[in-house]
């Protein structure tokens, strides 16, 4: 029931829209008239006004003729730069650009896989239970849309359901994501003592000599199998003569335990604390949590059943821990039970990305399946 030809150039078109995070409201607005096309009845959150972006959360529910909690359908909006100008090439069964820009597979092939279930349904008459649709914008920025939402005001009868398929994956079909870790953003800043580098350079405390210190002694990268760290960028600019008074670097760490990332910021500020001191200067830290864990609230009954879905297309599943935060993390705050699936994007965040076709139709299929002959 899936039409290969109308997803593809559903793909196709929507792609051609620029909608980089913060200016996805032509992309929005295009979603929103073909949703209720397909009679949906709409939401909007303007939570985008809280970080200057120019498109809604679109929430849609379908209403379905079948008794059951339903299911919620979720994607983001919003496509990594450059992004503007995209020009798709068809080859070889999958999807990919001129080389200049992303694709913006990450999420419109989600987006495009949602749309394309919805026009299955409407158009075979299917039997169905209620459908919800959640699509946010400022993913790709930390998922600002995701927690921007007002849930307050959010219409009860168009809440969307607990249990949430969110198609924003990387890789092929039939891989379903279930557990994710919280992280953690940190900038330490060391402050030290202005001297003339090559006259009295004894009379400075050097700042870049202190971060340097600090980080020698942190544990960066993989810290365990389920804890990562790093630090993106080190911040201190002054002339070669002076003795810098000033540097702060600016990292991550990301963890399946809440306790383990507690206890690497606390080793980490015990580190800048003992350098500061030894030195004589002085350290800051400035901490953002970014977004907590995602794991199953179901002991994976959902994500199981899903894998059985997949399995029956000949598709093999797998359950999958992710290193990677999204959408998803910030919705199980407010008690959504999410899977993340793949529809067959590759290479995301580069020019190099890509889209394998027969992927993004197996997952539709699966999600279609999923809807028409386990919900009832």
């Amino acid at each position: 029931m899936i039409n290969r030809e109308r997803i593809i150039n559903n793909f196709i078109e929507m792609v051609k829209i620029y909608s980089p995070s913060k200016k996805e409201g032509k992309f929005a607005n295009y979603l929103i008239e073909t949703l209720k096309d397909l009679g949906g009845e709409i939401y909007l959150d303007n939570g985008y006004t809280k970080y200057g972006g120019d498109a809604p959360t679109i929430f849609a529910k379908f209403k379905g003729d079948l008794v059951s909690e339903g299911v919620t359908l979720c994607a983001h909006m919003d496509v990594i730069e450059p992004c503007e100008n995209i020009s798709p090439i068809i080859e070889n069964g999958i999807i990919k650009t001129d080389g200049t820009t992303t694709l913006g597979g990450d999420d419109k092939g989600g987006v495009a896989s949602i749309i394309e279930v919805l026009r299955v349904l409407k158009e075979n008459n299917l039997s169905h239970q209620d459908i919800y649709v959640l699509l946010t914008p400022g993913e790709e920025a930390g998922m600002l849309g995701a927690k921007s939402i007002d849930w307050k005001d959010v219409p009860s009868n168009i809440r969307p359901t607990t249990n949430m398929i969110v198609l924003d994956n990387a890789g092929r079909a039939g891989i379903i994501a279930h557990s994710a870790p919280c992280q953690y953003n940190f900038t330490f800043t060391f402050r030290g003592k202005k001297a003339h580098a090559g006259i009295e350079p004894e009379k400075g405390i050097n700042a870049i000599s202190m971060a340097a210190a600090a980080i020698a002694q942190m544990k960066i990268g993989r810290i365990n199998e389920l804890t990562t760290s790093n630090i993106g960028s080190i911040t201190s600019q002054f002339p070669t003569n002076v003795v810098p008074d000033y540097c702060s670097f600016h990292g991550e760490v990301r963890s399946h335990s809440e306790e383990t990332l507690e206890n690497i910021i606390d080793e980490y500020e015990n580190i800048a604390k003992n350098v500061a001191d030894k030195f004589t200067g002085e350290y800051t830290l400035e901490l953002s949590y970014n977004y907590p864990i995602l794991k199953p609230k179901d002991d994976l009954k959902f994500g199981k059943e899903f894998a059985k879905v997949y399995e029956e297309l000949g598709v093999e599943s797998e359950l999958k821990v992710i290193g990677g935060g999204s959408d998803s993390n910030i919705l199980a705050k407010e008690g959504f039970n999410s899977i993340i699936v793949g529809v067959g994007m590759y290479k995301v965040h580069t020019v190099e990305e890509y889209l394998v076709i027969e992927d993004l139709l197996k997952t539709t299929e699966a999600i279609l399946n999923y809807i028409i002959k386990y919900l009832k």
